[in-house]
């Protein structure tokens, strides 16, 4: 072969290569035209910081209902916390303007009650004294009827993380948010234990627990509470293990009135059933929303259970009752299984997530929507993320577990567009500080393009 041939050989080579990695170019931008604008497409698959773990987006403008851009939008993530944008939409359509705090009948000189799983009589947080104002005016002696209830915890949840604030039990009458809050200062050997009942169930930490960076551990099957020594004030919410024994032992304690206990009876349960009602609703869907409480969402989908039946308190009623009746136009099967997204077994997709925001949208006020949202440099889990000196430019609802962290919600473009957006990361290898810098950075950009 001559040298002439060779060279032509080479020639068309090197001609036909260009001609494939044009191709591939086009096609890949051909792709990212049918996701959205290719600037964003960049900015998100070529990210450093976005290679290594699973990543979600979805975008579309709220006015139209028109997909800005989508990538791995029908992916299935775990979606934490974002699950409790389903709690709400629950809430919403199965609630009054208020809270069922309690139900009863009276027969004779007697008053049977019993539990509708709002949380916040006597909460820290969210309280409320009105069960407690009328259980403590009645006349008739007062008798507790522990009503039928989901598990203290939910399917997949961490097993070890039932000392921590975040993971209360559940139940149908809960008193103190069923936790134990400790304040203590420097130089004092016991902290100041509320409700003060706890006071005798603390005890110095044993050598155990000494290396722990925890300021309390309790015991796992019992409420013993181990209060490491420390050199600073500091405040901490440990759960309590709850039972019927103790609820009463608590309300006849802060009510200074004897209470006693009946087994569940479905026959009490007649025409005379009367519900005391308690904080309006938004009370607790801005606590719940705004900070991620996840004990205030697995009591809102037990008190939902009321309106379905009065004869248990079931978080799998709801689920089942909603799928089927209110949310049978989202574009992806949803795996619900608790109403915090405390649970791994949680499971949906970025395009599901951003049409419930629409959903939401179009039935709740814009202001009163994102009111009850966490705000960007304003409130909640967003205060310290995505400032802005002008003004509030997004609200949303984040979602984290342990190499996991999801962002959905709204933001208002420089032109004034209402987006709804989903951006979700699973799989995260170690600090999701990086992930965080850049979820801000890429919306930041999204805010001032589109």
């Amino acid at each position: 072969m001559s040298r002439l041939t060779l060279l032509i050989l080479f020639l068309l080579g090197i001609t036909c290569s260009l001609a494939r990695a044009s191709g591939d170019e086009n096609a890949e931008a051909e792709v990212a035209l049918r996701r959205g604008p290719h600037w964003l497409h960049k900015l998100i698959s070529r990210s450093p910081v976005l290679q290594q773990h699973h990543v979600g987006v979805s975008l579309v403008d709220v006015a139209t209902g028109e997909r800005v851009y989508q990538f791995n939008e029908e992916d299935y993530f775990v979606p934490a916390s974002t699950m409790k944008l389903f709690s709400f939409y629950a809430g919403l359509h199965l609630l009054p303007d208020s809270l069922p705090s309690l139900r009863y009948v009276v027969r004779h000189d007697s008053l049977i009650f019993w539990g509708t799983g709002d949380p916040t009589l006597l909460h820290g947080d969210v309280p409320s004294s009105r069960a407690f104002r009328f259980l403590k005016s009645r006349p008739e002696k007062l008798f507790y009827m522990p009503i039928p209830c989901v598990d203290t915890f939910g399917p997949g949840w961490s097993w070890d993380d039932y000392n921590y604030y975040y993971q209360p039990e559940r139940g149908p009458f809960p008193i103190y948010g069923n936790t134990v809050r400790f304040y203590a200062r420097a130089g004092q050997s016991r902290p100041r234990v509320l409700p003060a009942v706890f006071t005798a169930s603390v005890e110095p930490a044993p050598a155990q627990y000494l290396n722990s960076t925890d300021h309390v551990r309790r015991a796992v099957l019992e409420n013993r509470f181990f209060v490491l020594p420390s050199q600073k004030n500091w405040i901490d919410e440990t759960p309590f293990r709850t039972s019927t024994g103790l609820l009463t032992s608590l309300l006849q304690d802060t009510l200074r009135k004897a209470v006693g206990q009946l087994p569940w009876q479905p026959s009490v349960v007649g025409a005379d059933l009367q519900t005391v009602n308690g904080l309006r609703v938004d009370s607790l869907y801005r606590r719940m929303l705004r900070v991620s409480d996840n004990f205030l969402a697995e009591q809102l989908l037990l008190m939902c259970s009321t309106r379905l039946g009065a004869d248990s308190l079931s978080t799998e009623r709801v689920i089942r009752q909603v799928q089927r009746q209110l949310l049978t136009d989202l574009p992806d099967t949803l795996r619900w299984v608790d109403g915090s997204g405390l649970s791994r077994l949680n499971l949906t997709t970025p395009r599901t997530l951003t049409a419930l925001l629409l959903k939401l949208h179009r039935e709740v006020p814009e202001k009163r929507l994102f009111d009850l949202l966490a705000a960007g440099g304003r409130q909640g889990t967003l205060r310290r993320r995505y400032r802005d000196p002008r003004g509030l430019w997004l609200w949303g609802k984040t979602g984290t577990l342990t190499n996991i962290h999801n962002l959905t919600g709204y933001l208002r473009t420089r032109k004034g567009r209402v987006l709804a957006f989903s951006f979700l990361n699973n799989n995260i290898p170690g600090d999701d500080t990086a992930v965080r810098n850049e979820m801000e950075r890429i919306l930041t950009q999204v805010r001032d393009r589109l």
